[in-house]
């Protein structure tokens, strides 16, 4: 009998395994469709590093969605604001109008900063669009492949993601996550008030 019972159970097993793997809602389908429903985002917690305990200066460069080339080593001597970005980021496009509130602000003042956006695993024409959408004057890196954010030391996981580099060129300050305005230009006069 229990032979039986298990030939019985066989076919059920196999429709419940299919039923499930046909749930669009299952994590497999949403990872499938590249739709990144399940993505999640840091939650903006924000690291300040001491001066003493900064890692060697970034080496970070590459052309902007525009084609134009950029390096770090180009703003030696200004405080750098990188944000990782992406057009299919529902968090990047939240913090957008603050980061360019944050660069208007910084900018106006004359002081000492650059903004750079890194848009990343995305292409370049949406990058362009959201930018756009969104009115951001800074440029941003193109990072279609993903491999310019390995450039960060470990310090970048997920976009948004914006990290500070000191004048040298040592990350700073990183916020995981949306950023306000006020928070980033907080960190930006920090670091400019270290030299």
């Amino acid at each position: 009998m229990p032979r039986a019972l298990a030939l019985l159970a066989a076919p059920l097993v196999v429709l419940a395994l299919g039923a499930c793997s046909q749930d669009p809602n299952s994590i497999a389908a949403q990872a499938n469709d590249g739709s990144r429903k399940g993505y999640i985002s840091g939650d903006g917690a924000v690291e300040s590093i001491p001066a003493a305990h900064r890692a060697s200066p970034v080496v970070l460069s590459g052309q902007t969605l525009r084609g134009q080339p950029w390096s770090v080593k180009s703003a030696s001597g200004k405080v750098v604001v990188l944000n990782v970005w992406a057009s299919w980021c529902g968090p990047c496009q939240s913090e957008a109008p603050q980061l360019e509130q944050a660069w208007t602000s910084l900018s106006s003042s004359h002081k000492p900063v650059v903004f750079m956006g890194i848009n990343t695993r995305d292409n370049p024409d949406s990058g362009l669009a959201t930018a756009a959408k969104h009115g951001l004057t800074y440029p941003s890196l193109n990072d279609e492949s993903g491999l310019l954010i390995l450039n960060l030391q470990g310090k970048v996981s997920a976009p948004p993601t914006t990290l500070v580099l000191d004048k040298t060129g040592r990350i700073a300050a990183r916020v995981n996550g949306e950023v306000t305005a006020s928070t980033l230009t907080g960190l930006v006069d920090d670091v400019l008030a270290q030299g």
